[in-house]
């Protein structure tokens, strides 16, 4: 995607950003139990998708970071599965 198509798209994913060539979002959840399930839930969507992000976990965040590999840059499938992702947490 070009830039101006991912500034066009951006706002269809709440609360995503465009950093350094990903886009990216923290969720925040209560405790450590809620985020672990959380990770799990996007491990499955991610497989099924067969599009993974990059994850960084802490005890009450996760940070998702999606891009396409493939291409070394953003495909519309990096919205589809944040957009997905963003159903999961119920945003």
């Amino acid at each position: 995607m070009t830039q101006e198509e991912i500034n066009q798209t951006l706002p269809s994913v709440k609360d995503w950003k465009f950093d350094n060539g990903e886009i990216v979002r923290t969720y925040t959840f209560k405790n450590y139990y809620q985020t672990m399930a959380f990770v799990n839930a996007l491990a499955y969507i991610a497989h099924a998708e067969d599009h993974h992000p990059d994850i960084e976990v802490g005890y009450k965040t996760c940070k998702v970071r999606y891009s396409t590999h493939a291409i070394g840059g953003i495909s519309e499938n990096d919205f589809i599965c944040a957009a997905k992702i963003d159903a999961l947490a119920g945003a």
